[in-house]
């Protein structure tokens, strides 16, 4: 499940103007400027520490992690985090926003979804494996969020298809997209693929031939216009 064994997010509440310059200032003294809302609560300007926020972003459950958030100056209250910014050059981390939970209402999220196992239609049969649906909204307490849903392909042969019901339900987790969605299948190599494979290897020749047999006429034409 996504509750986590972090320490505690410590956020420090922001004063002053809110603006490029302000957030470049906070970037340069090591922390990152963030948002806290959520919980019927004000929302919140505050920074926090970019390599705590990484380190939960990289963990098993990534950005369905549950931890411990400590405003200063406010209650301790369970968070994760909803939205982050990346700069687009050297993928540092710019701003994130947190949303306080309360642990005892449902809430939707989206799990990825890992595929486990070769399938019989890939090992003996010549198929290839496509991955449709990588990740499947649900809604859930914040305490059964699981980290990933494996699925087993092993079983699966040629033509043969995943899907959303095929995932492993409970009580505790329901599927907010269709049932009957298609998360993987086994499918033959395309046709057409096939084709100019074989093609290709003999149009080419064919090509570079007509073009030394054309240009003498080409030539000729030309001179009878001159």
């Amino acid at each position: 499940m996504a509750n986590s064994t972090f320490e505690a997010v410590v956020a420090t509440p922001r004063e002053g103007k809110f603006n490029k310059n302000a957030a470049r200032r906070v970037r340069v003294d090591g922390k990152i400027p963030a948002v806290v809302y959520g919980a019927g609560q004000d929302a919140v300007a505050v920074t926090v520490d970019p390599k705590v926020i990484i380190k939960i972003l990289h963990s098993d459950s990534g950005h369905n992690t549950i931890f411990d958030l400590n405003v200063e100056g406010a209650s301790l209250v369970k968070a994760m985090i909803v939205d982050w910014q990346n700069e687009p050059i050297k993928g540092k981390l710019l701003h994130i926003d947190l949303k306080r939970i309360a642990m005892d209402k449902a809430m939707r999220v989206s799990v990825p979804i890992v595929l486990v196992g070769i399938p019989l239609g890939v090992k003996t049969q010549g198929g290839v494996l496509e991955h449709v649906l990588r990740e499947v909204e649900i809604e859930c307490l914040p305490g059964d969020i699981p980290s990933h849903l494996d699925v087993d392909v092993s079983a699966l042969e040629m033509n043969g298809s995943i899907h959303v019901s095929d995932l492993p339900h409970s009580g505790s987790i329901k599927f907010l997209g269709a049932e009957d969605a298609t998360v993987a299948h086994v499918a033959t190599i395309k046709e057409e693929e096939v084709a100019a494979d074989a093609v290709t290897p003999t149009t080419e020749p064919e090509v570079a031939k007509k073009g030394k047999t054309d240009a003498p006429e080409a030539a000729a034409a030309d001179a009878k216009k001159k």
